[in-house]
């Protein structure tokens, strides 16, 4: 039994779609949540410049005394990998394994639709292609999804007919799947399936979520049922559409209001 808090970072508050999912698998958990707002978004930065960012939010948590991190946030997780030969002696889990838990073994092509950083990289291509050699990965950047996601434009006209244009290439080809590989992606989910209704949305904060609760029963990390969860947000900049769109995101137990987000430097 582990009482002390979880940590949650992101370049945002889309992260705050993998904590939901995670906080209704673990009820008496506490959670530290960092949105590294102030940098938002990663998606268009350097490789270099997120490995920063990543090692920062990482350490910042550390220093909450946290007993395991989750990084919720695909761009981020294309440089876990680097960052983890090196430091770090506590559980640090990416988004990107449990994705993968999620494709089918077929023959027909995959999609993925990603911040500019996360396609560029090709890091969902070759673990796709290790995984799955006879399938063929088509990618698409899509820039814009994000600050609307953070605006909280979700559903309104903007949105579908960005998400109309972002979805054409992937209308006349045979995909089975569309891998959502940002953590504000999921928020479309609605629109994505307007356009894409026969495609299997893939989406990384479910997965991530039941993958996480297995890892850490198994590793007796879990606190126990008489414990006291708390639930604590930090952000690196403030604006008056965070808390409304954190609060639409996390269950009715979690509900927050202004005062208890925490402006941080990191």
């Amino acid at each position: 039994m582990d009482n002390r808090p979880i940590g949650i970072c992101d370049s945002g508050v889309g992260g705050i779609v993998v904590l939901s999912e995670i906080i209704k698998l673990l009820p008496n958990e506490s959670f530290i949540y960092l949105g590294d707002t102030g940098r938002f978004p990663y998606g268009t930065k350097s490789k270099d410049s997120i490995i920063k960012y990543t090692e920062e939010s990482i350490e910042f948590l550390i220093g909450k005394n946290v007993k395991a991190i989750v990084v919720a946030c695909g761009t981020a997780s294309t440089v876990l990998p680097e960052i983890l030969k090196t430091k770090y002696n506590l559980p640090i889990i990416g988004v990107l394994e449990p994705t993968l838990l999620q494709i089918d073994n077929n023959n027909k092509k995959i999609g993925i639709i990603a911040t500019p950083r996360t396609i560029a990289s090709k890091t969902w291509d070759l673990i796709l292609k290790e995984k799955y050699p006879n399938r063929e990965v088509i990618g698409k950047a899509c820039p814009l999804l994000v600050p609307l996601a953070e605006a909280g434009w979700i559903d309104n006209e903007i949105a579908k007919l960005t998400l109309k244009e972002y979805l054409k290439p992937f209308k006349n080809i045979d995909i089975s799947e569309l891998i959502l590989g940002c953590t504000h992606y999921p928020l479309f989910k609605k629109l994505i399936k307007q356009e894409l209704e026969d495609v299997k949305l893939i989406d990384i904060g479910e997965k991530t979520a039941i993958y996480f609760k297995r890892f850490m029963t198994e590793n007796k990390l879990l606190s126990g049922s008489n414990s006291n969860p708390k639930f604590e947000v930090n952000l690196t900049d403030m604006e008056d559409s965070y808390l409304e769109m954190i609060n639409k995101l996390l269950n009715e137990k979690s509900k927050i209001s202004y005062d208890d987000i925490k402006k941080v430097q990191l």
